[in-house]
C-alpha cells in the first residue's frame, strides 16, 4: 500500500452536515479498497487563490490516507461527479 493525501474544497455555502458526508463518501470508498484513512483535518474556510465557479472561499478538507493505486480511479470519479465539490487533489506522498 502506498501513502497518498486528497484535498477537497468543499462549497463555502455547504453546512456541516454536507462536509461530513463528502468525508464518508471518500472514506467508504477507501474501505471498500482495503485502504486505511489517517486523521481527517478540517481547515475551514479559507479564501481561494482565485475564484472557481464565481466563488472566492471554500471549505478545505485534507484526507490522508494509505491504499493500493486500485482506489484511485474510483475515488477520482466520485469526488469528479460530487455536485458540492469544487475542487480535489490526490497526490501520492514520498516514501520515507
Amino acid at each position: 500500500m502506498r501513502k497518498y493525501e486528497v484535498m477537497v474544497i468543499v462549497d463555502p455555502e455547504a453546512d456541516e452536515e454536507t462536509v461530513g458526508r463528502v468525508v464518508e463518501r471518500i472514506k467508504g470508498i477507501l474501505s471498500e479498497h482495503q485502504g486505511e484513512v489517517g486523521s481527517v483535518d478540517q481547515w475551514g474556510r479559507r479564501k481561494l487563490a482565485h475564484e472557481i465557479d464565481r466563488k472566492s472561499e471554500g471549505q478545505y478538507i485534507v484526507v490522508p490516507f494509505r491504499s493500493e493505486p486500485s482506489a484511485l480511479p474510483e475515488l477520482d470519479r466520485v469526488l469528479s461527479f460530487a455536485d458540492e465539490v469544487v475542487r480535489f487533489k490526490i497526490v501520492r506522498m514520498e516514501a520515507a
